[in-house]
């Protein structure tokens, strides 16, 4: 073998291993994004479990406030329908909702003594409150898997094996503009 046929395999080998390279990057890339939904989707489903605990304790105190107990279940069909779904945009404003229907909740509990005295409902308050903090930290995590997922696939060279082997963009899980309002507490009380 002469010196320009083993410089000429030498750098096939190397090319090679380059987009083995790449290719396993992506791949660790759209894997990422997945594990990253998945520890949402699971926060999110244990939080949806909780709210009906939640809406029934306040229930029992709250005879005057079925709106806003309505309101907290409707948003989490939304949620729970946006999730099963698959639906981010959807869920991103569902998110919107359930979180000021519960800041809604807690802030008419507040009218209610014996209701924010009930051992199950500060129970319920902090582990949902947990769940919620929780959440907003997984989303943080995962929208940063989709920012790096979405502009690795389209940096050069990365581009060229991303649109050969079909790699996709993910849509990130954005606030609404709802949910970037500040909640207004004093008109809550002023009902």
């Amino acid at each position: 073998m002469t010196i320009t046929g083993f410089i000429f395999w030498a750098c096939v080998v190397v090319l090679i291993v380059y987009l083995i390279i790449i290719y396993n990057n992506l791949v660790t890339l759209k894997h990422n994004v997945s594990k990253a939904w998945s520890n949402i989707d699971v926060l999110l489903k244990q939080r949806h479990d909780e709210l009906p605990k939640l809406v029934e304790t306040c229930r029992q105190y709250m005879q005057y406030e079925q709106d806003t107990l309505e309101k907290v279940m409707q948003a989490r069909a939304s949620v729970a329908t946006a999730q099963q779904n698959g639906d981010i945009s959807a869920l991103g404003s569902a998110e919107g909702a359930l979180r000021m229907g519960l800041g809604s909740l807690f802030a008419v509990a507040e009218a209610y003594p014996e209701l924010k005295a009930d051992q199950s409902f500060q129970h319920l308050q902090a582990r949902i409150t947990g769940l919620e903090n929780s959440i907003a930290d997984r989303r943080e995590f995962y929208n940063e898997s989709v920012n790096i997922n979405n502009v690795r696939i389209e940096q050069f060279p990365d581009v060229i094996l991303a649109r050969f082997f079909g790699f996709k963009s993910f849509t990130l899980l954005e606030f609404t503009s709802e949910e970037l309002v500040d909640l207004d507490i004093k008109s809550l009380f002023e009902r």
